[in-house]
């Protein structure tokens, strides 16, 4: 009843109000600290310097917030997919709480015309949005709890801007993309896998890892030779889209660079 109450003045009266308006618009309800969600529109780039010579930005709520969205999204696929198991469910909400995924929601509810930067628009900073986003789920923690954020993220977000049966339909052959990939650039690949014995026959464990030029780029294990070369080619794309992104292929080339020099 109070905030119901307050709700039409804080919208259109005080200094603020531009502020209310813009996370009642978003997420439907008006904040209880206000200067939680002002912060968390603060890129980096536009960082307020304190008296102190210290600067504040979003990037405190960026962490709270990216953990907060992990653990709310684990739940949510723990309920929805009680017979899956926990490779399922980590690719999954790997899609979910992506960068690319964040930021299309952000656009969606409007986030990004609120968020204040003087970043240059480059490659690095295309995911400002979405980390806005996790800066947002931040402060609605702080500001509301847990249960709050919880039901805000799967009842209102999730439910109106992710689609799970596109998500599921949607290729996951990370070692066809990966193999592709090398070819294109022109890098040789192998897998490597071999059969670990656990002491139980029944529960084969694979181990299995991909060099690139003959640099060991990418490790994973599983209980069959497949799931364990998926898991090795996934382990070096970190990447749930369709298609390896000329982001994502950036990010290998990086970690390929690393690992030679």
């Amino acid at each position: 009843m109070f905030d119901f109450i307050l709700r039409p003045f804080r919208r259109h009266f005080g200094s603020d109000k531009h502020f209310y308006a813009a996370i009642d618009d978003m997420f439907g309800f008006i904040p209880h600290n206000i200067e939680l969600y002002k912060l968390a529109l603060i890129h980096k780039s536009a960082s307020v310097e304190l008296e102190d010579g210290s600067h504040i930005n979003n990037e405190r709520l960026e962490f709270l917030g990216d953990a907060v969205i992990e653990s709310v999204t684990s739940d949510y696929l723990f309920i929805e997919f009680p017979d899956s198991d926990e490779g399922f469910m980590t690719q999954l909400r790997s899609k979910m709480v992506s960068r690319q995924s964040l930021n299309r929601i952000a656009s969606a509810i409007g986030l990004d015309k609120h968020v204040i930067s003087h970043a240059a628009g480059n490659a690095t900073q295309k995911h400002i949005y979405g980390d806005a986003f996790e800066a947002m789920m931040g402060a609605i923690y702080l500001d509301q709890g847990y249960d709050f954020v919880n039901r805000l993220l799967i009842n209102n977000i999730y439910a109106r801007y992710i689609s799970l049966d596109e998500m599921l339909q949607s290729e996951t052959d990370f070692k066809s993309r990966l193999i592709e990939w090398c070819q294109k650039n022109h890098y040789t690949i192998e897998f490597r896998t071999s059969h670990e014995g656990c002491g139980h026959s029944s529960h084969p464990t694979f181990q299995s890892t991909v060099y690139i030029d003959g640099i060991a780029a990418g490790y994973g294990t599983g209980d069959s030779k497949k799931q364990a070369e998926q898991r090795a080619a996934y382990s070096v794309s970190q990447d749930s889209t369709a298609a390896i992104s000329d982001e994502s292929s950036a990010r290998i080339l990086d970690k390929y660079d690393s690992i030679v020099n």
